[in-house]
């Protein structure tokens, strides 16, 4: 069985060795073995863990929810698995629209600014110094 020192796997799964030292202290990955020296030794079954979670953490899932999609890989739960997808999918598309609406209103605040002349007539300035409406 092929064993990683803590900077080995860390390169292997394309993580910090921080990284990797904080998943085990969040029991998101089993402390790893040690050697009579100290230091830790990860196999391959850690390795696998690790890209699991940089791979579910690119899609935008949480350490929240990756425990659970780690909890029910194991529970061979795919149901639950594809609904909490379903959601985090759902909540990518809000964050998209929510992105969206200030893209266009921003553009329209560059449209109009001038981009000379005082900075009282800067609408820009103008929009970001309004009172909020109650």
């Amino acid at each position: 069985m092929t064993r990683f020192s803590i900077g080995q796997v860390a390169k292997q799964a394309g993580v910090a060795i921080d990284t990797v030292r904080y998943y085990e202290r969040t029991g998101l990955l089993e402390p790893a073995a040690r050697l009579a020296s100290g230091y830790r030794r990860y196999g391959s079954i850690e390795l696998k863990r690790l890209r699991f979670i940089r791979r579910a953490k690119t899609l935008g899932f949480s350490l929240h929810d990756i425990r659970v999609l780690l909890a029910l890989s194991e529970e061979k739960d795919i149901a639950q698995v594809k609904r909490l997808a379903q959601s985090k999918l759902q909540d990518i598309n809000n964050k998209i629209e929510d992105l969206e609406s200030v893209r266009t209103g921003l553009s329209a605040l560059i449209e109009a600014c001038p981009g000379h002349e005082r900075a009282e007539g800067c609408p820009i300035l103008n929009a970001l110094s309004q009172e909020e409406s109650a």
